[in-house]
């Protein structure tokens, strides 16, 4: 079963001030936390969602989320507390499921205006369509933004009933993309509090969308965003602050008071050790992570909660916070970390709501034709099985095809980033829109960059950052290599060769990945480093314009890297 963490003290620092007369009780606000929600609007099958939450530490493995289990559970957590919050930490859309992403993620937003959502921090992903269409799903209507065409089901979509925010982000002239912050209310009279909750995406931004969709705008440093609205928060009176930023730890787990939170690490502690203490709590995501982690254990000056909970609401963070203004003292009083499912009768079981779980069927119907379409064939079945596989090979070459124009010699894809085996249904190999969509549905965007071969092996080292959890990467035709993993760090990967040739060390070669790996997701830091980088098509369109060429492709043999002590 999943156990309550621990109640955790989260203090202003502010002396309270002397008073004859009783101080009025605190108030109980319940917070419920998400992040990376990526439009799934259907229950999936993730692992990394649950994580080991089982009695004998196995990890659970029935399908979780999905908009109408979601909404009971949230209804649930929220009926215990008359004042409650529900606050998303950014790509609540985009690198969505077909059933969202054909209709520009509009039901996503129509589902999270029924099940109650107060804020959502902007992420990388709602700017995959550039600032305008972010702004259309803020605000509602129908003006065509892409190829795509908008109001298709709902017409006309309505828009945001939620804020979206982002503190760090500016427009050229200067002014604000969105609001910053926004504050709720709870209690009255001598028990009144207010909540600000400042809302913002990690600065890296434009390294992860297409620069033309953003053009203009400005990034700002995360922690002077935050640290610049505190005083004029709390010189409006403000009794709590709440931050939902879009970036993360690198670490996944449930972490007791007294533990390092796993050793939590990845851009998100840079951010935090330098933001102001009086931040009572943090929101955060981008790394699909789960963790619910007491920051004071790295630095006690900064005693607030931090949350992250996976991706594609297979879990909530459920946060029972007390807020004092007598005494200037806010508490988060209980952590939890619910897992969102129907099926499993061994956890807690949420219902599917039946009114949301009908209007995502209309969805459905509506995405059937797209997602049976032909798409092209392959030779046979393409599994992601073992550390080099075919599967992943074919996705490294159609990404080297794809971006050749911008010079691409080399390219790598992730393991993270294929999501399902493909396997043709019929004799002749052909293969469906829907199934493709499975494999590849973050709609990630391809970067080509310059590497040297010393950064190219460098990079290839890090596929064991972790070395009990290593991430080996698929690599495109014509590039091979020896990886030895009974060797020590920076010994491990041999012998690279670019079409037979030795790779040289200080030669630049140009490397296409997607844009995940671009910002240094999965620990891969070495791809982050380049800043002149040329942004390419979606990694899907690459791989259906490659299956679909010439007939049909032959998957790719495995033997691009040759593997000691497997």
């Amino acid at each position: 079963m999943i156990r309550p963490l621990f109640a955790s003290l989260l203090a202003f620092g502010l002396a309270a001030c002397a008073s004859v007369a009783p101080s009025p009780a605190p108030v109980t606000v319940r917070i419920i936390a998400i992040n990376d929600f990526h439009g799934n609007l259907l229950p999936h099958k993730r692992k990394s969602d649950a994580g080991p939450l089982t009695p004998d530490g196995s990890v659970f493995d029935s399908p979780v989320g999905g908009a109408a289990v979601l909404a009971t559970a949230v209804r649930q957590l929220r009926a215990q507390n008359s004042d409650s919050l529900v606050i998303s930490a950014g790509d609540l859309i985009s690198a969505s499921p077909l059933v969202s992403s054909l209709f520009l993620d509009e039901p996503s937003v129509e589902v999270m205006n029924r099940i109650g959502l107060d804020f959502n921090a902007v992420g990388n992903h709602e700017l995959d369509r550039g600032w305008r269409e972010l702004l259309r799903m803020q605000n509602g209507g129908c003006e065509q933004f892409g190829l795509r065409q908008p109001c298709q089901i709902d017409n006309p979509f309505r828009g945001a009933n939620f804020q979206f925010l982002a503190a760090n982000v500016t427009m050229p002239g200067g002014s604000a993309l969105l609001p910053a912050y926004g504050i709720r209310r709870f209690g009255s009279g001598e028990r009144e509090v207010a909540v600000a909750v400042i809302g913002l995406p990690l600065r890296d931004v434009p390294a992860l969308v297409p620069p033309a969709g953003i053009e203009g705008l400005r990034f700002g440093d995360e922690a002077d965003a935050v640290n610049a609205l505190v005083p004029r928060l709390l010189e409006q009176g403000v009794d709590a602050i709440v931050v939902a930023i879009h970036q993360g730890f690198e670490r996944d787990g449930f972490y007791d008071a007294g533990d390092d939170c796993g050793g939590a690490i990845g851009p998100l502690d840079d951010i935090l050790k330098r933001l102001d203490p009086r931040v009572d709590l943090v929101i955060s995501g981008h790394t699909h992570r789960y963790y619910i982690c007491e920051y004071s254990q790295f630095d006690p000056a900064r005693d607030f909660l931090v949350t992250s909970t996976g991706y594609g609401s297979g879990m909530v963070a459920d946060l029972v916070v007390t807020v004092d203004p007598a005494q200037h003292d806010v508490r988060v009083k209980a952590a939890e970390m619910v897992l969102v499912q129907s099926e499993d009768p061994n956890f807690r079981r949420f219902a599917p709501d039946p009114e949301i779980e009908a209007y995502v069927a209309r969805y459905q119907d509506a995405s059937r034709a797209a997602s049976e379409r032909p798409a092209g064939r392959i030779s046979g079945p393409a599994r992601e099985d073992g550390w080099e596989n075919a599967l992943g090979n074919l996705i490294a070459d159609a990404q080297l095809a794809a971006t050749r124009a911008n010079g691409a010699q080399i390219a790598f894809m992730n393991e993270g980033g294929v999501r399902a085996d493909l396997v043709p249904e019929s004799a002749d190999g052909a293969v469906t829109f829907g199934q493709i969509y499975a494999v590849q549905p973050f709609g990630n965007v391809l970067v080509t960059m310059d590497l040297t071969g010393a950064q190219i092996a460098a990079a290839l080292d890090q596929q064991f950052t972790m070395p009990d959890s290593p991430e080996i990467l698929s690599v495109s035709e014509g590039f091979t290599y020896t990886l030895d993993r009974t060797k020590p760090a920076g010994q491990r990967v041999s012998d690279l060769r670019l079409n037979g040739q030795p790779i040289d060390p200080d030669v630049r070669y140009r490397v296409t990945v997607n844009n995940f790996l671009a910002g240094g997701g999965d620990r891969f830091t070495v791809f982050s480093q380049p800043e002149d980088k040329t942004i390419g098509p979606v990694d899907l369109d690459a791989f259906e314009a490659w299956i679909d060429g010439e007939g049909g492709r032959e998957l790719p043999a495995t033997d691009r890297i040759t593997i000691i002590g497997e």
